[in-house]
This record gives C-alpha cells, sequence and structure tokens, in this order.
C-alpha cells in the first residue's frame, strides 16, 4: 500500500486524516511542528517528523518513501491572520511553497490541499459556487487562496496533479484507537463546540434574530469531520496530472443557529442557555456552498447529519472530563 504524507497530521483534522488513512491500509508520514498539534495525537503506527513546512530539510525527511500529500499544516485563526498578516502569508504560503519545490525535487507529484471557502469572501449569492470570484475579507483567506494560486502554476509548470478542497466549518469527532479525536484550543471560536459548553452563568450569544432566514438567524455550513477526510482520500484518487482542481464541501444545506441550538437541546436533553444580541458587522445572513462539483468528481456527499455532529462533538468533550 502506498504512503501518504500528511502536514499538520497531528491537529484535530489532520489527525483525522492519519486514523483514517491507516484504517483504510494506507502507509503514513505526519509531519507537524506541534504549535497547534498534540505529539498525542499521532498513532504509534504512523511514522512522525517533528518539524515545519518551513524547513526544506525536514521536508525532504518527510517525503521519503511517500507518493502523495494531504496538506493541512498552517495557521488557522482569522483574528490571529488580522493581527499578524505577514506571519500567515510566510507559513502558509511560503510554507506550501517549499513543500512544493521539495515535492517537485523528490518526484512526488500528487497533493490535495485543504484550503478555505474564506477564499471566497463575501458571497454575490449562494450557494456558492467553484467558479464564483475570489475576494478574501481577512488574511487568513487571502494566504489560501496564494496556496491555491501556486497550486495553480505548479500544475501548469511541472505538471503537478492537485485538487484544493473548500470548506466552512467542521464539526464533530473522530472515535479513534487513542481515543477521541476532536478540536482542543483556547479559546474556542466555533459555534457548536461553545452550544454544548453553554450555562446559565456564560450563556451562548446570539449574533442578531432578524436576518432575512426563516427563523431569523444566520445560516452556515457545517461539514462532519469524518466525511470531510473521507472527501480527502476520495480525492487522492481523483487527481489528474498537471491539472488543479478547486471543490467546495459542506452540508449541501446549510443550518441556522437557532436549528444548532435547538438540535444541541435534543442531544443534551435540557434547555441552551442564549441571550439574544444585536448584529456583529459584516456577518452575511447565509453562507452555503455548492457540493454539485464534489458528487460529480469525487462521488461525495455527506453522510452525517447535525445531530451527529453534535453528539460525536459532546461525546469527545466528555471523554476529557
Amino acid at each position: 500500500m502506498e504512503r501518504i504524507l500528511v502536514t499538520g497530521g497531528a491537529g484535530y483534522i489532520g489527525g483525522t486524516a492519519v486514523a483514517q488513512l491507516l484504517a483504510e491500509g494506507y502507509e503514513v508520514t505526519v509531519l507537524d511542528d506541534l504549535s497547534m498539534g498534540h505529539a498525542d495525537a499521532v498513532p504509534a503506527t504512523a511514522r512522525f517528523i517533528e518539524g515545519s513546512i518551513l524547513d526544506a530539510a525536514k521536508v525532504c525527511e518527510a517525503l521519503d518513501g511517500a507518493s502523495a500529500v494531504i496538506h493541512f499544516a498552517g495557521k488557522s485563526l482569522v483574528g490571529e491572520s488580522v493581527e499578524k498578516p505577514d506571519l500567515y502569508m510566510h507559513v502558509n504560503v511560503d510554507g506550501t511553497e517549499v513543500l512544493l519545490s521539495e515535492m517537485k525535487a523528490a518526484g512526488v507529484n500528487r497533493i490535495v490541499f485543504s484550503s478555505s471557502a474564506a477564499t471566497y469572501g463575501e458571497p454575490k449569492s449562494v450557494p456558492i459556487l467553484e467558479s464564483d470570484a475570489t475576494a478574501p475579507t481577512n488574511p487568513y483567506g487571502a494566504s489560501k487562496l496564494g496556496v491555491d494560486h501556486l497550486l495553480t502554476k505548479y500544475a501548469k509548470e511541472s505538471g503537478l496533479g492537485a485538487i484544493s478542497l473548500r470548506y466552512f466549518n467542521v464539526a464533530g469527532a473522530l472515535k479513534s484507537a487513542t481515543g477521541w479525536l476532536a478540536e482542543r484550543h483556547e479559546p474556542e471560536t466555533h459555534l457548536i463546540p461553545n452550544v454544548l459548553r453553554s450555562t446559565d452563568a456564560s450563556p451562548l450569544k446570539i449574533f442578531g434574530t432578524d436576518w432575512p432566514t426563516a427563523d431569523g438567524t444566520c445560516i452556515r455550513d457545517y461539514v462532519h469531520v469524518v466525511d470531510l477526510i473521507d472527501a480527502h482520500i476520495r480525492a487522492l484518487n481523483a487527481i489528474t496530472p498537471a491539472t488543479h482542481h478547486i471543490i467546495n464541501l459542506g452540508s449541501g444545506g446549510g443550518y441556522s443557529v437557532r436549528e444548532v441550538i435547538d438540535t444541541a437541546s435534543k442531544v443534551l436533553g435540557r434547555t441552551i442557555a442564549a441571550v439574544e444580541v444585536d448584529r456583529r458587522a459584516g456577518d452575511p445572513a447565509v453562507l452555503i456552498a455548492s457540493i454539485d462539483k464534489a458528487g460529480e468528481i469525487l462521488g461525495w456527499k455527506p453522510s452525517h447529519n447535525l445531530e451527529q455532529m453534535i453528539a460525536d462533538t459532546k461525546q469527545a468533550l466528555d471523554s476529557r472530563n
């Protein structure tokens, strides 16, 4: 079975990819600098190299024996990117250029990139299509778009086969041989974990209830981490030489903030403490990505619904307490 290099494989999403690749019989090498990841998330059966994608020697070492790369490594906090835009461009874009250069030298010509729907910015229409204009509103999105441009360049100039997968919000967790693989960071900014953590003393904030949606709250796209990684593995086998495909992933419909709260209440068997506050400046009413292309090219569609995302997140959080 072939060996896959997973950059950022000690993190939440990358770690889930490692676990699923191993379960499907692949050999795996992980390259991670542990700035956001955790060494205990890397299974003993994977080869682990601690290092940055900016370190050409470490990247070269990690590529030894690999036939393809799934690339998750990079900075990923929107707020931090606004404060440190140069850092995000350096790590995400310059780091990927090091990776692509070393891949070329090693003769590794397949890569699946974990991109972001943040590359689109404020959508002119929904659902968002892969052909829609890209106008990122923050340095994080701009850095992801910069990597997509690099992949297009290498595909044209070096025959690289690449697929970028763009998505909004990842949720849920995977129970692996080493325990639950879930989000592990503070402060927590994502809706589903914060819904589960809400208390009367620290209620969830609902930013606006007068949006032009069915229940007045914002609608966002979510995908279960297991479905997300299924798409990444499918993409490995759908790569076309000298071609860079961009493919959206998501739920296919999106969920409102109220739907998330009501579903979490059902899972927990109690009322979710929440307060209604004013809208946040710059929040769009609806962010949903079209996933038709994922069905056509990858034969992919999500199999986990919102209730499963919330239930798995709850079990993962409970396992730490």
